[in-house]
C-alpha cells in the first residue's frame, strides 16, 4: 500500500490546490448562507434537511468564524477524501499503481465534483458517505472482518443524518446484498445488529420528524411540483451523456462488477449502484443525485482498463490524459478560480442594460453584501428607541441568510424570514413597532402595515435575477395579528 501513497497524495494535492484558488472568490452562495443559519439554531433537524450541516457549520464557525474560505475547506477536505477511497477501492479490487492513478484522473476529470466540492452544501458529504460505505462493503467482502460491515451501518446512520437520498442507498445496498453468496448475510446475525446501529444514530431526527408533523414529506411535495414533475423523464439519464468520458469509465466499471470473473464476488456492489440509478430515475430525482455512485465506478472501471491494457500498460496514461485534458477549460465554470471581470472575458459575457448573466450558481454569490450594507445603512438611521423595537424582515432564506451570517459584522439584530427553516425561529420582538423589509413586495408590506415607505430598489449588476431590483421598505404601525399571520403561513414556507 507505501508504495502507492505518492501518487494519492500527488492526486489529492492537485485536487486540494484547485480549490484553494476557487473557494475565497465572489461571495457566499444562497444555500450556503442558509445552512450557516441553520448552525446558529443547532437542532435533531430542520424543514429542509438532516441535522448534520448545521453542526458541520458549527464546527466551521469554531474554527474560522465566517470566513469563505474556510467554510468551504469542508466541502474540499470532503472531496479530497471521496478522491483518496475512489484509489483505495481501486487497490482493493486488485489494481497496481496505473489503475489508481486513472481512478483518481477520473475523479479530477468529472466535473460536478467541482461545483460539488466548493460549495458548504450536504452533497459534497452525501458523496462521500455513498463513497465511505462502498469502500466499507469492498472491506467487509474481501476480508470478512465485522468492524467493516458496523463501519458501513455507521455511515449509513451518519449519511443520512446528512441527506435523506442515502436512504436510497441504503435500499440499493440491501437489494445488491441479495447477490452476494445468494443472500447468505442475511442469515447473520451482526447484520441486524449493524442495522441497529444505523436506526439509533438517526432516532433523534424521526423523533424531530414525529414531532413536527414530518415537515420533510411537505418539502418533498413542494420540491416534485416546482421542480420534479417539470423535469423531462429522460432528463436524468442525459445529463449523465454530459460528461461522456467518464462515463464510459464508469459503465466499464459496473460492467466489471456484475460481469469478470476477477471481480465477480464484488456483483453486490455492482447490483447496488444499478438498483440505485434506476431507483433515481424513477422517482424523477434530479441528475446530480447519482453522481455519488462513480467513483466506485470508477474504481472498477480503472482497474478492469489495466487489465485489457496489460500487455501495453503505457497506454493508460493516454485514457489518462484523453479524460482529464478536454475538462480542463470548463473547470473555471463551476468553481470560481477567476477574478470576475477575468471570467466574463473569457467566456464571452456580455453585458446587456448594465447586467451581465451568470450561471445560477454564480450569480447567486453576489449582491448580498450590498443588500446587507443597505439594511444596515437605513437601521443606524433609526433613533435609539426604534433600533431596540425594530424587526428585520427578509422575503427568502438567502435574504434573511444574509442578514444573519453576514449582519454579524454589522451588529444587525437576528433577521427573520417566512421561508423554509427560518419560519421555525419565530418573528422576533412582539413588541415591535418599526420594520426594515428586504425583498417583499409592496402588496406583502402593505397586507401588514399602516405606514409602507420605499427606502430604495436595490439592483446589483451581477446578481442573480430575483435578487435584482429587489425593494427595502421601511414600515411602521402593524395592523394585523403578527402571530396568527405567522401561524397561518405554515402551509406556504416552501413557496
Amino acid at each position: 500500500m507505501k508504495k502507492y501513497t505518492p501518487i494519492i497524495l500527488l492526486l489529492s494535492l492537485v485536487k486540494f490546490s484547485i480549490h484553494l484558488t476557487g473557494n475565497k472568490n465572489y461571495g457566499f452562495h444562497r444555500d450556503e448562507l442558509l445552512h450557516l443559519s441553520v448552525s446558529e439554531h443547532l437542532d435533531w433537524g430542520y424543514l429542509e434537511f438532516p441535522p448534520l450541516i448545521g453542526f458541520i457549520g458549527k464546527i466551521s464557525y469554531w474554527l474560522f468564524d465566517y470566513s469563505l474560505w474556510g467554510v468551504r475547506l469542508f466541502p474540499t477536505l470532503a472531496g479530497i477524501g471521496i478522491l483518496i477511497l475512489c484509489c483505495l477501492m481501486a487497490v482493493e479490487l486488485g489494481g497496481k499503481t496505473k489503475s489508481i492513478f486513472l481512478a483518481g484522473i477520473c475523479v479530477l476529470a468529472f466535473l460536478p465534483f467541482y461545483r460539488n466540492h466548493t460549495l458548504f452544501q450536504p452533497v459534497a458529504f452525501d458523496q462521500l458517505f455513498w463513497t465511505l460505505g462502498f469502500y466499507s462493503l469492498i472491506k467487509y467482502i474481501k476480508t470478512k472482518d465485522l468492524k467493516f460491515l458496523f463501519l458501513l451501518a455507521i455511515t449509513l446512520g451518519l449519511g443520512i443524518m446528512n441527506k435523506y437520498t442515502m436512504a436510497i442507498w441504503g435500499w440499493g445496498i440491501l437489494l445488491g446484498l441479495l447477490f452476494y453468496e445468494k443472500g447468505k448475510l442475511y442469515k447473520n446475525k451482526w447484520l441486524y445488529e449493524a442495522g441497529l446501529i444505523s436506526l439509533l444514530i438517526i432516532l433523534l431526527n424521526l423523533r424531530w420528524q414525529f414531532l413536527n408533523d414530518f415537515p420533510i414529506l411537505q418539502h418533498l411535495q413542494a420540491l416534485k411540483e416546482k421542480h420534479l414533475d417539470q423535469i423531462n423523464p429522460f432528463a436524468f439519464g442525459l445529463e449523465q451523456l454530459t460528461f461522456p468520458f467518464t462515463l464510459t469509465i464508469s459503465i466499464i466499471g459496473l460492467a466489471a462488477f456484475i460481469f469478470d470473473q476477477k471481480i465477480k464476488k464484488y456483483r453486490s456492489i455492482g447490483i447496488a449502484a444499478l438498483v440505485t440509478f434506476i431507483t433515481l430515475w424513477i422517482l424523477q430525482s434530479k441528475a446530480y443525485y447519482v453522481f455519488a455512485i462513480y467513483p466506485v465506478l470508477f474504481a472498477s472501471g480503472s482497474v478492469m482498463i489495466e487489465k485489457l491494457m496489460k500487455k501495453r500498460p503505457a497506454l493508460i496514461y493516454g485514457v489518462a490524459a484523453f479524460i482529464l485534458l478536454p475538462v480542463i477549460p470548463y473547470i473555471p465554470k463551476l468553481t470560481p478560480l477567476l477574478p470576475i471581470y477575468t471570467y466574463i472575458k473569457n467566456y464571452n459575457k456580455e453585458e446587456v442594460e448594465g447586467r451581465v448573466s451568470l450561471t445560477g450558481d454564480y450569480a447567486d454569490m453576489f449582491g448580498w453584501e450590498e443588500q446587507v450594507s443597505l439594511v444596515d445603512s437605513l437601521y443606524q438611521s433609526l433613533s435609539d428607541r426604534d433600533q431596540k423595537n425594530c424587526v428585520i424582515w427578509g422575503e427568502n432564506y438567502g435574504e434573511a441568510g444574509a442578514l444573519k451570517i453576514l449582519g454579524k459584522k454589522y451588529g444587525l439584530p437576528n433577521p427573520i424570514s417566512r421561508h423554509g427553516s427560518f419560519w421555525l425561529w419565530g418573528f422576533g420582538n412582539r413588541e415591535a413597532n418599526v420594520w426594515i423589509s428586504l425583498g417583499n413586495e409592496k402588496p406583502s408590506v402593505e397586507y401588514v402595515f399602516e405606514e409602507v415607505e420605499l427606502v430604495k430598489m436595490i439592483t446589483h449588476k451581477y446578481a442573480i435575477e430575483e435578487e435584482n431590483n429587489i425593494p427595502l421598505y421601511l414600515c411602521r404601525k402593524p395592523k394585523i395579528n403578527i402571530e396568527k399571520w405567522w401561524m397561518d403561513y405554515r402551509k406556504h414556507i416552501f413557496d
